[in-house]
């Protein structure tokens, strides 16, 4: 197992801004997905958004579709989420995640077997 590090993480205002990075440090393998997870206390935890590394094709939770974006850097091996005009329903702890053999779906937590520590997003009004 790789342990991803998620770094990027705060409090902010509504309308405000952040920029989530997850790293791997010496992970020499391609990942077939990779993901970003949130989970609030008494709640699953959820899929916010997906790439296909090879593909670079992407999915959205409906929430927060037109506000979030995922990217990579794959010389890097870097994945990001871009958060903008946050409300506070998207306060959460955020998970990277990655999974290296083929699956089509990657939607669910039990599609993926790397995962790191989690960082808080805290938005107020």
């Amino acid at each position: 197992q790789v342990r991803l590090v998620e770094s990027g993480g705060g409090s902010v205002r509504a309308g405000g801004s952040l920029r989530l990075s997850c790293a791997a440090p010496g992970y020499i393998y391609s990942s077939y997905c990779k993901g970003w997870f949130r989970q609030t206390p008494g709640k699953e935890r959820e899929l916010v958004a997906r790439i296909f590394v090879c593909s670079g094709n992407t999915y959205y939770a409906d929430s927060v579709k037109g506000r979030f974006t995922i990217s990579q850097d794959k010389d890097k091996n870097k994945l990001y989420l871009q958060m903008k005009s946050l409300k506070p329903e998207d306060t959460a702890m955020y998970y990277c995640a990655a999974r290296r053999s083929s699956n089509p779906a990657c939607s669910v937590p039990a599609h993926f077997e790397s995962w790191g520590q989690g960082t808080q997003v805290t938005v107020s009004s």
